[in-house]
């Protein structure tokens, strides 16, 4: 059954088209996800399904008894108004009076809520979205709109709501970044593309695979049109007598043809992966304690950061995960243990709020702030350049930053960060605000990223797509280590797999890279056979991609070198050019070392993988045995 339909709606912001004579419709129990680059009006869209937001062409046709409710991205709430009392004012009805109170609480203790009677301008912005979501998933209507339900979300709930969507009976429209939540979740995509709306009855992995399916009709379709016009053109330059006899019908398909619309690609935010050299010394934490007032987040933990770690920092909100960022960035001193950092470490943070934005300011001069020129492996970039990398072009880079979307802002931060150039790049909440596309680039640069990468995320694709290695905060100031990816993690964790041999204590510095297995020995005291645990040795994905190719890597840098030398022979007299010689010289020597080091240690994790796959116990072995 039709629960809406929209007809030619137009919507405009001054001279950008967000919606250009489009339609939609939903029926009853279909979970559509909304999807876009940001700036595009995802979130525009939900308001005028809403009808919380004027379009200036077209009509909205919907059922007498048909009611929406709708999340907003960023809730107001009542002034002194506690989060029981908003939730119950929210879905109060006559016919629900006696049963509602209940299920009010029973909702906010799913979300995470114990105390009932607490002000809600006391929370946090995270849990002020959380009572917002408690009041809309409660409330008796149709369509439930929902405008980033995940955002500051723990892995846990996230996985709760989404369970809980997914048993929804109503019809659902939503935009969020989450790609599992969106694929587990919806049965139709609806994506906002240059003022147009494509709909997809599938879920974000068919989408997927429809999408690429229509880019490449609508290419091929265009490449036979621009065969006809070509031959369309030559009949038009025939000669003033010829075009005196021309047919209408066919000077009108000439210029059809001429004026039809060109297919456009979405456009990419390219990043290459910027990055100061990295030294020997990284950062060392040494039996660190730290907290606020007398309550300890993170008590007597080691941890040495390797070169190439990709860490992912996992945990229930307020367990302790942010603080451990400002330990890192020494902006919350220790009660016990130390931290040392090296002298080449240069740290990217990406915050999980933007800095303070001037928003008369222009974007172009915001990045200019940074660098007015950046040196990429491609060579000299400038910050316009740069920009259009990530989708600010032409007469936008000149706009103030106060007409971006919440979106474009994240965007443009995000961009001065990286290029900043650090080797140890932190990333708080990176997926919130940020569109799919930007985070499928942002995933493609991390993978070549040279340096350390931690990350606080409860984005399960995004952990499981740059990350190597979990940091879980586990409560009570503990701290473990997990080898793999979030998806592992859980599912040891659904298993009940997920014992003391699993994990890394956290008070260890040596820092593992393996996961365990267990064989079998024979005790000589006992003669009985006991399972012993043994670290099980793997390449990750960017281990073997590197094992693959790093000795053509090493190769085109020694012949490089080679070729340096010989033209520092030939300008030996040319000073100004034997400098720019000699500090091209150092800056590939720098490389090849690092390259170098990075070979010596896939070697030997080759020479031992190989050695396990024969059989041979070579690894150490865990100290606690079970007799059989």
């Amino acid at each position: 059954m039709n629960l809406l339909t929209m007809k030619d709606i137009t919507k405009a912001y001054t001279d950008k088209v967000l919606f250009d004579h489009v339609d939609f419709s939903i029926d009853d129990g279909e979970k559509v996800g909304i999807i876009g680059i940001n700036g595009t009006g995802k979130s525009t869209l939900l308001k005028i399904i809403a009808e919380l937001e004027y379009h200036e062409t077209g009509e909205i046709v919907k059922g007498n008894h048909v009611h929406i409710n709708y999340l907003p991205q960023n809730p107001i709430f009542p002034k002194e108004s506690t989060i029981y009392d908003y939730v119950v004012k929210a879905n109060e009805t006559l016919d629900n009076h006696w049963s509602i109170e209940g299920e009010a609480k029973t909702i906010l203790n799913k979300l995470g809520f114990t105390d009932y009677e607490v002000q809600i301008e006391q929370l946090s912005g995270g849990q002020k979205k959380k009572v917002a979501l408690a009041a809309a998933l409660l409330s008796n209507s149709e369509i439930l709109i929902l405008d980033e339900p995940t955002n500051h979300l723990d892995n846990e709930m996230t996985e709760w709501l989404e369970n809980y969507l997914r048993a929804y009976r109503g019809a659902l429209i939503m935009v969020t970044h989450d790609r599992y939540f969106l694929d587990l979740v919806c049965n139709r995509i609806v994506e906002i593309d240059k003022g147009r709306l494509y709909s997809y009855n599938s879920n974000y992995e068919g989408y997927l695979a429809l999408k690429a399916e229509r880019e490449e009709m609508a290419l091929a379709t265009q490449d036979k049109h621009a065969n006809i016009l070509r031959k369309e053109m030559e009949w038009m330059q025939r000669g003033a007598r010829a075009r005196s006899t021309k047919q209408k019908a066919h000077i009108q398909r000439y210029e059809a043809l001429k004026n039809e619309e060109k297919v456009k690609i979405d456009g990419q935010v390219e990043i290459n992966a910027l990055a100061s050299r990295l030294g020997k010394k990284t950062i060392e934490l040494n039996h660190i304690t730290t907290g606020y007032g007398d309550k300890i987040l993170i008590r007597d933990f080691t941890y040495i950061f390797l070169k190439t770690d990709r860490i992912g920092i996992l945990g229930p909100n307020g367990c302790g995960k942010t603080t451990f960022i400002k330990t890192i960035m020494q902006t919350l001193p220790l009660m016990e243990g130390s931290l040392e950092i090296g002298d080449t470490v240069k740290i990217g943070y990406y915050a999980q709020e933007n800095e303070a934005l001037d928003d008369k300011q222009k974007v172009i001069d915001y990045i200019r702030d940074t660098a007015e020129y950046i040196q990429t492996s491609e060579g000299t970039v400038t910050a316009s350049q740069m920009l259009e990398k990530f989708l600010f072009e032409g007469a936008l880079q000149y706009q103030p930053i106060g007409k971006l979307s919440g979106g474009e802002k994240r965007r443009l931060y995000l961009c001065k960060v990286l290029m900043e150039a650090p080797n140890v790049l932190i990333l708080d909440e990176p997926t919130n605000d940020l569109d799919i596309q930007t985070l499928c680039i942002l995933e493609d640069y991390l993978d070549s990223f040279p340096g350390i990468l931690i990350t606080v995320s409860h984005d399960r694709y995004f952990l499981d797509r740059v990350v190597r290695r979990m940091l879980t905060f586990e409560g009570n100031g503990r701290v473990e280590q997990f080898n793999g990816s979030y998806t592992e993690y859980f599912q040891e964790k659904e298993e009940g797999e997920l014992s003391n041999n699993d994990r890394i204590p956290a008070n260890s510095i040596k820092n593992h890279a393996e996961k365990n297995i267990e064989i079998e020995e024979n005790d000589e005291n006992t003669g009985k056979t006991a399972k012993v645990k043994t670290e099980k040795l793997k390449f990750t994905y960017q281990e073997k991609k590197d094992y693959e190719t790093i000795e053509q890597d090493i190769e085109k840098l020694e012949n490089k070198i080679a070729e340096i030398d010989a033209t520092i022979l030939k300008t030996a007299t040319d000073f100004v050019r034997l400098n720019e010689l000699t500090k091209e010289k150092e800056k590939t020597e720098a490389l090849l070392e690092e390259k170098m080091e990075r070979y010596v240690y896939l070697e030997e994790l080759a020479e031992k993988i190989a050695e396990q796959s024969q059989g041979k116990i070579c690894l150490t072995k865990c100290m606690d045995f079970t007799m059989i």
